[in-house]
């Protein structure tokens, strides 16, 4: 079985190369979410000539779903046989924008020195154009499986997959029994499965103050002062705090396997897009922090909480005038899938067979679609692993590796092989 699905994906090497390069030629940036549909319909009529039944299904009603920009997720399922394990694969087909810095096209599909480039070849087209040769390869050889193989390719997973997979989750396509096992192509190197990620909570911090004459300050009260005492005291008490704490999780890379928090954005006093030269002179009655802290296995959420408020409680006790409030914007609990997991298992035997060692085991820095499938689909059987390397995600001239792909298909195809027709009991 082995040898016989290397070749058949041998055999779509230059298939597996233009179908990334198809996929990257969509400009799927999010925000706002453009070409969506174009692109899940691209994917979806591909399943269909390979016999599998598709279904696009809009995230009504999620955060930035509009008749302009819908978000239109695919979700396509092929048969076995009969009864037996259901394996999904999920990849986001949403980009980032491209930013500056390129010297190749970023939509364009570039192919050159043994790499596709362009917006979202790493992150994460070329893990589903490889999770797509994976499964036409292993139809291919293994007709007669037990059990279904699913794909999807969803949206907004860069701006928290609400209108992906949560919303999905939520209409029961990511639990059992419609699903067994999940594989996320995300990439985290074609040697290492991800079982998980750290915790996540989002939250804006707002200071009050009173409005008045840029002349005469002292009849007013900064927000954006007192704002500045907050961070003061982030700098002095909660960033030192947080650096002492450890976790047993196998974060890579090794600076994330402590607590670490991240200032998003801060603005206080009057809008942005006032015009050059002509600034208001007045003291700013309001100033808004948003924070990005994540945290650890070993961290309760509402601890993780406690410390920040009770840093604004303190100040309020002891700075005149100060007042805030603060606000939940996302929180997503730690999740790691244990090492004898089902999935977990298959894949490390692709992976040893394929690169003849044993694979790494690791924890995301940052979270992905796993979460909402853990939280929502309580489907724990899942894990992230795909080609490309995380460090070029979101970069200039980010680019998959052709050899890269074509090895990662082969370790999701002998996947399969272990779930349906060995673990299946057929």
């Amino acid at each position: 079985m082995i040898d016989r699905v290397a070749k058949a994906i041998d055999e779509r090497a230059e298939d597996l190369v233009q179908l990334t390069a198809d996929l990257i030629r969509f400009p799927t940036i999010n925000p706002p979410g453009e070409a969506y549909t174009p692109c899940a319909e691209f994917l979806g009529e591909r399943l269909r000539r390979h016999g599998f039944t598709v279904g696009f299904i809009r995230g009504e009603g999620t955060p930035g779903d509009t008749d302009r920009y819908p978000r239109t997720n695919v979700v396509a399922r092929i048969e076995g046989r009969g009864a037996g394990p259901v394996v999904h694969f999920n990849s986001h087909i949403d980009v980032v924008e491209a930013g500056e810095g390129w010297t190749v096209d970023p939509f364009g599909g570039v192919v050159r020195d043994g790499r596709v480039y362009g917006r979202g070849a790493c992150d994460m087209k070329g893990g589903l154009a490889a999770s797509v040769i994976a499964v036409e390869a292993f139809l291919a050889v293994s007709p007669d499986f037990f059990g279904a193989i699913e794909i999807s390719g969803t949206v907004d997973e860069e701006s928290g997959g609400f209108g992906g997979v949560a919303y999905l989750a939520k209409k029961g396509l990511f639990s059992r029994p419609r699903v067994d096992h999940v594989i996320i192509p995300e990439p985290l190197n074609k040697d290492r499965i991800c079982l998980g990620h750290r915790g996540v909570w989002w939250a804006e911090i707002e200071t009050k103050g009173r409005i008045a004459h840029g002349s005469m300050p002292f009849l007013g009260d900064s927000a954006v002062r007192h704002m500045g005492a907050v961070l003061h005291a982030f700098e002095e008490e909660l960033f030192p705090a947080l650096d002492r704490k450890r976790t047993k999780m196998p974060v890579v890379p090794e600076g994330a396997r402590r607590s670490t928090m991240n200032i998003n954005s801060i603005h206080g006093g009057q809008t942005e897009d006032f015009r050059p030269g002509l600034p208001s002179p007045t003291v700013p009655d309001t100033c808004r922090l948003v924070i990005d802290r994540r945290f650890l296995l070993e961290e309760k959420i509402d601890e993780v909480k406690s410390e920040v408020v009770a840093i604004l409680d303190r100040l309020k006790r002891e700075r005149a005038k100060f007042d805030y409030t603060i606000n939940d914007l996302m929180e997503v609990l730690p999740t790691m899938t244990e090492r004898d997991a089902p999935v977990v298992t298959a894949v490390a035997e692709g992976i040893r067979h394929i690169f003849g060692r044993e694979p790494d085991y690791v924890i995301s820095p940052g979270t992905y679609d796993q979460k909402h499938i853990a939280r929502i689909g309580h489907l724990h059987d899942c894990i992230a692993y795909g080609p490309g390397i995380l460090d070029l995600a979101h970069q200039p001239d980010e680019w998959v590796g052709i050899d890269d792909m074509v090895q990662s298909a082969n370790v999701m195809a002998i996947g399969l092989d272990v779930l349906l027709n060995r673990a299946g009991g057929h």
